[in-house]
């Protein structure tokens, strides 16, 4: 007896209805595999659940995972790993792809973005590299400091921007009076950082320090702002301080410094400079650095940066350089979403008419010293040469 139609139709459609399934789901797979195959860093904007009536070709997947990656901008993140995301290279048929999608043409940064987009990942690296370097001294040479409690007056040079979440360790001579006038514009009590005077940018700024909070508002900033250092080639820092506080009037530095060191070092010294303390030489000022029974206490525009900012307790996020200032000062105000009109200041407001103070000049003014008197001022910031890795000035140092 032959079996009824009915039955045929039955088999033929559980055959059709597998064979579907069994499509289905090496394209669901497949699917899968892009998904968790896309590069790291990279945000892929995918439903992580798919319903069977809306499933995207393949074509369309590569489309969307490519505009999250055109789209994508650069981050730091909370934990100090610094996460730069640039454009992919693109091939041929991903033009296609993105092109017909209406996608490309709007997305293309000008010129000027894609230049500084190009140079981004070289910065993120030396970034990267510079923060690795400074955790690796101070495992070797400041071991368990990070367990430490941060006091007050160790945070006592640290100002904070709470609008961008910004904590910035002042160190004299290193572009301090720019931070400030940037801080000031993020902060929104200033428009323009051309509008800001010298004096006001230092002494009508606004800015709260972190020692000004209490121990849960520090401690809750510390482990959530992004921590910023900029340092400068200790020598150059040195000579730049002296050069502006004593070569310099000022009304401070010279009665309050320049006095007691011209009664201590120099011989014979006159009635006039004992009175004013103006004229101090560089090596007076050396032996007034290097003198552990020193007359007057130690100034912040040339105290150690490793003792200034405590670095190794404070673990900062981002360690920039003086010698690139403008350009990795950029770099940051775009990874935090600066406005765009807002852009590092490159002017010099201070004695503006001098020349800024230069390794040629630096080397000038420590050939006034004879070798042990280099060898011990370099002895004196050797953790700044180290933690920041910078080449020893000069052939004869050890």
């Amino acid at each position: 007896m032959k079996p009824p139609c009915s039955l045929y139709c039955s088999l033929c459609s559980l055959m059709l209805l597998g064979a579907g399934s069994l499509l289905l789901l090496v394209h669901l797979q497949d699917l899968s595999h892009n998904v968790l195959h896309q590069p790291s860093g990279l945000q892929v904007l995918v439903s992580p659940r798919w319903p069977v009536e809306d499933l995207m070709t393949k074509a369309e997947t590569e489309v969307a995972a490519l505009k999250a990656k055109v789209s994508s901008k650069s981050l730091m993140a909370e934990d100090s790993s610094l996460v730069v995301v640039t454009r992919q290279s693109v091939t041929k048929r991903h033009r296609k792809l993105l092109l017909k999608s209406g996608f490309a043409a709007s997305s293309a940064p000008p010129a000027a973005e894609q230049q500084q987009r190009l140079k981004s990942p070289q910065l993120a690296r030396t970034l990267e590299s510079r923060r690795r370097l400074l955790k690796d001294i101070c495992s070797k040479y400041h071991r368990g400091v990070r367990d430490q409690r941060v006091s007050w007056q160790q945070v006592s040079r640290v100002y904070v921007e709470d609008q961008s979440r910004l904590l910035y360790c002042e160190v004299p001579k290193v572009g301090c009076s720019n931070w400030k006038r940037v801080l000031m514009v993020l902060g929104g009590s200033e428009a323009s950082t051309q509008d800001i005077p010298h004096d006001a940018a230092h002494y009508a700024n606004h800015l709260r320090r972190l020692d000004s909070y209490n121990s849960s508002g520090m401690a809750s900033r510390l482990s959530s702002y992004t921590k910023v250092l900029f340092v400068r080639e200790p020598f150059e820092r040195l000579v730049s301080a002296f050069r502006d506080k004593f070569e310099s009037p000022n009304s401070y530095y010279h009665p309050v410094f320049g006095r007691p060191i011209i009664s201590r070092y120099r011989t014979n010294a006159t009635r006039a400079a004992l009175r004013t303390g103006a004229g101090v030489t560089f090596r007076e000022f050396i032996q007034y650095l290097l003198d552990v029974h020193r007359p007057v206490g130690m100034d912040i525009h040339w105290e150690p940066v490793s003792q200034l900012c405590n670095p190794c307790l404070l673990q900062y996020n981002f360690i920039g350089k003086f010698e690139r200032l403008e350009e990795e000062a950029n770099f940051l105000l775009q990874s935090i979403g600066a406005p765009k009109n807002l852009t590092f200041p490159g002017f010099k407001d201070r004695n503006p008419l001098a020349e800024r103070t230069s390794s040629k000049i630096t080397q000038r003014y420590f050939s006034q010293l004879n070798s042990t008197e280099r060898q011990k001022a370099f002895d004196f910031y050797y953790m700044d040469y180290l933690m920041f890795n910078y080449p020893k000035p000069f052939k004869d140092l050890y």
